[in-house]
């Protein structure tokens, strides 16, 4: 807990500083490009723009610290309300990619793990290390060529249709990018699996419990996945902080109204206020997801406990 901070501070450091390289003037951007000296001026003014970067980054670090993102510069709304309202649609995207990427993950690693060495696990670990190498925005484009262009399965983009009726009416919606987002984490989270369960299976408590009959199924699904869940939860606690952060890339491809869009849509207009607090904002979501990681060791494997001896 006590990290969220040097943390939250390195990423609002980084963030403030990488902005400021970005060609363009917001105050430009947003006066028009008839706007007078005078004009440009007053805006860079009223947003403080145009005080020396010290004092910009003194100033919004306080407001930081007392929970204040800012105001949006185009958007002409308090940063964290414009977050939260977009991070809801973030939040069900990571989701829906997440539960893919562990349930698929897990099962694939398994299934490659009973049969080591095999043609099985040769072309599982072959496609996994294709999926961890495929950029998600090559993968998105051709998911949309296939199964929208020409399939006609699923909507191209977009997150529902004009008029709901009911709240699956956006599940066609969010098939092809969750499976996007979700193919590198699976893959990965794959061939963790796979690592750590034929490492398991050659345990002797596993030796045992085939000596004694113990059906092979039980003993794979019960016994032997969960102890190999602990590498396997803190690369999924690891993915659930990447699928949040790094769902720009598809929710640009897929015009998803999520967070991601936002952050690029801020960058585009040069609206530094805004893009600084999504990523921050990110940042401390990712902090929080590796602390409940951690505590859901102790859930998993008993040996494990926290406190003082």
């Amino acid at each position: 807990m006590l990290a969220a901070v040097p943390v939250a501070l390195g990423v609002a450091t980084v963030v403030f500083v990488v902005l400021r390289f970005v060609p363009g003037d917001p105050a430009a951007l947003l006066a028009g490009p008839n706007a007078t000296q005078e004009a440009l001026a007053a805006t860079r003014a009223y947003y403080g723009l145009d005080q020396p970067l010290v004092v910009q980054y003194l100033r919004w670090i306080s407001r930081l610290a007392a929970g204040d993102f800012g105001e949006s510069i185009f958007l002409r709304r308090p940063v964290l309300s414009e977050v939260l309202d977009r991070f809801g649609n973030t939040l069900i995207l990571a989701s829906a990619s997440l539960l893919v990427a562990t349930g698929g993950g897990i099962v694939v690693g398994v299934v490659a793990a009973t049969r080591p060495r095999s043609l099985l696990d040769r072309a599982v670990m072959f496609l996994a290390l294709c999926g961890v190498g495929l950029p998600v925005f090559w993968t998105g484009f051709v998911l949309i060529i296939l199964f929208s262009v020409q399939l006609r399965w699923f909507p191209p983009q977009g997150m529902a249709p004009p008029v709901r009726t009911s709240p699956f009416d956006i599940l066609p919606y969010l098939v092809l990018p969750a499976i996007t987002l979700a193919l590198p984490s699976l893959a990965f989270i794959a061939r963790v699996t796979r690592s750590s369960m034929v490492e398991v299976l050659y345990q002797d408590y596993i030796r045992t419990a085939r000596a004694k009959g113990l059906d092979e199924r039980r003993l794979l699904w019960r016994h032997a996945l969960k102890n190999t869940l602990i590498p396997v939860v803190t690369i999924v606690g690891a993915q659930a902080g990447y699928l949040l952060g790094g769902a720009v890339l598809v929710e640009y491809v897929f015009s998803w109204p999520g967070l991601g869009l936002l952050v690029v849509n801020g960058i585009n207009s040069r609206d530094y206020p805004l893009v600084q607090g999504a990523i921050v904002f990110t940042a401390l979501l990712f902090v929080v997801i590796n602390l409940l990681v951690d505590v859901l060791y102790a859930v998993i494997d008993p040996r494990i406990r926290y406190g003082a001896r």
